[in-house]
């Protein structure tokens, strides 16, 4: 198949709480807090030890802006590839909206073509999510994407989990499809799945190391956050605050991995492994 990817505050001071936080706590909120807190702390890292107050960072399909303009309104500049006209459209305005136009920068592709609208070895972050999913060759658009950091970089990587599938389709009561993705190469659990492809912790990793990185975090995405009715959350007073604080607890625990929806990787070049060291945190923010 195709590749189909789917006024400013001053760089790095100190940050109100809102914003370290994201703009609210909300069930979005359980989609990406995880990711979205080991991501910045990365960011921060590489400030310290590349001594540049604003990164470039390379978003492959980054669609709307999710992590792109919050990534942006830390002081940092951001390019989108996303090969959705829609989504694009979506960015500059989202960027427009959060006063960040001037650091956003949306340029329509894919992975499999990405140096022909990035530049190779011009980044000190790249993030990959979402992507691998869909693409025809995951090892090549591993590849692809390391090849677009710097020396001193480091590799964001979110994929779907296989074991949350398999999960949720049996507490739904399906468990033909339960075993059928089990079963499956690619881990789908039909016809009719809109996922092409699903990964193991161990085969992210196993891509992010065959492509020369070091794994510095591996965590575990919505481990419960899909399992949970929506009612509990909504309306329980504190829920959602508890769920968030489960979701960041199970994050980092290897156990748990297997059962999350989605399993993110951060990879780190040998200098960037060697200046900061592995991540190790899960936080609770939006994107």
């Amino acid at each position: 198949m195709s590749d189909p990817m789917r006024p400013p505050v001053s760089p790095h001071h100190a940050q109100p709480a809102s914003l370290r936080s994201g703009p609210s706590r909300s069930r979005a909120s359980l989609r990406t807090a995880v990711v979205w807190e080991v991501l910045q702390d990365a960011l921060d890292r590489l400030v310290k030890a590349t001594g540049r107050e604003a990164l470039d960072v390379l978003d492959t399909g980054g669609g709307s802006g999710n992590f792109a303009v919050p990534a942006a309104r830390l002081g940092h500049r951001v390019t989108v590839v996303d090969p959705s006209p829609n989504a694009l459209f979506a960015l500059e305005r989202r960027a427009a909206e959060a006063g960040v136009a001037d650091r956003v920068k949306g340029v329509q592709g894919d992975a499999h073509g990405l140096f022909d609208v990035a530049e190779r070895g011009g980044y000190d972050v790249v993030l990959c999510h979402g992507v691998l999913e869909y693409v025809d060759d995951p090892a090549e658009g591993v590849r692809n994407a390391v090849a677009a950091l710097r020396p001193e970089g480091v590799l964001s990587l979110l994929a779907a989990g296989l074991g949350g599938a398999v999960l949720a389709r049996a507490l739904a009561g399906h468990f033909k499809e339960a075993k059928q993705a089990l079963d499956d190469p690619n881990g789908r659990w039909g016809t009719g799945d809109p996922v092409p492809r699903r990964f193991t912790a161990e085969q992210l990793t196993g891509l992010v190391e065959g492509a020369g990185l070091r794994v510095g975090a591996v965590h575990g995405v919505r481990v419960f956050a899909d399992l949970v009715p929506g009612v509990l959350v909504d309306t329980e007073p504190g829920a959602l605050e508890a769920l968030l604080k489960l979701e960041e607890a199970a994050a980092e625990l290897s156990a748990f991995h297997s059962v999350a929806t989605q399993l993110h990787v951060l990879g780190e070049t040998g200098a960037a492994a060697e200046a900061g060291g592995a991540v190790e945190t899960g936080g609770a923010v939006e994107a």
